[in-house]
């Protein structure tokens, strides 16, 4: 069973092992993802199996950066909602920090064909086959779920959309309750406890939509550019689905004039 642990040393443990992933998770969201059940699950034992692909199930029907979302989730679940924010920022703080290095570099060194990138991509496909195996092993112990897992990858190659994700997540989900939900009750699951209450919830969803009502007419009546860039980035979160992959090409198209186009 996992319990909430709110002392500091526990809230510095969050932060450091977040840190670590967003400094050493290469191969982009997907790769982000087999990192994390390598830490997580198989390592530090947080979560199990099937809680952590239900968590990335879920994140992957919200809209916005999946991968992201996941390692949030992770925090939350061990450390509340400080731990939610320790998670998020040790994981991407690192990222920033290296973009806006390699953003100054460009200017005296080309990283377009460096051989290290392609040797940290190779590592990420590795890393993502390994956790696949591990949760699938698991997680499709018998013909039935296996034949399911084949078709929705099957579906997910011939139909590579935005909606073609979600619609698989939800008609996995159905046949889940038909047919399997007798069987999951006799086995064995963690038990996942959180302190969040439902006024943090009610306040949360009240926040995330009047944010997505408010900040456009906002932006209209003024001329701040850096309120422009966050309701842009703030609009492309909320309503794109997909993961981050279809966020960044939502945001270049509705942004090219940053690029000069």
């Amino acid at each position: 069973m996992i319990t909430q642990k709110n002392s500091f040393q526990d809230y510095l443990i969050i932060l450091w092992i977040a840190t670590r992933l967003g400094f050493t998770s290469f191969g982009g969201p997907i790769a982000h993802l087999g990192y994390f059940h390598e830490e997580y699950v198989r390592r530090k034992k947080w979560l199990d199996e099937k809680a952590y692909a239900d968590l990335v199930a879920l994140c992957q029907f919200l809209p916005g950066p999946a991968s992201s979302q996941v390692g949030i989730g992770i925090g939350i679940i061990r450390g509340g909602v400080l731990g939610g924010i320790l998670a998020f920022l040790g994981f991407t703080l690192p990222s920033v920090i290296v973009l806006i290095l390699f953003a100054l570099a460009l200017h005296q060194f080309s990283f377009y064909d460096a051989s290290f990138i392609q040797g940290l991509k190779i590592v990420a496909v590795a890393v993502v086959a390994h956790a696949i195996i591990g949760m699938g092993a698991k997680l499709t112990p018998d013909l039935s779920r296996k034949a399911i897992a084949i078709l929705a990858v099957v579906s997910m190659l011939v139909w590579q959309t935005t909606m073609t994700q979600v619609v698989i997540i939800l008609v996995s989900a159905l046949i889940g309750i038909v047919f399997f939900q007798q069987q999951e009750k006799k086995e064995e699951t963690i038990t996942i406890h959180l302190t969040l209450s439902k006024k943090m919830a009610i306040i949360c969803i009240s926040l995330f939509f009047l944010l997505l009502i408010i900040l456009p007419l906002v932006n209209q009546a003024s001329d701040w550019q850096w309120l422009a860039m966050f309701d842009s980035f703030y609009r492309s979160g909320a309503l794109v689905f997909g993961g981050a992959v279809m966020l960044f090409y939502h945001y270049l198209n509705r942004n090219l004039s940053l690029l000069g186009g």
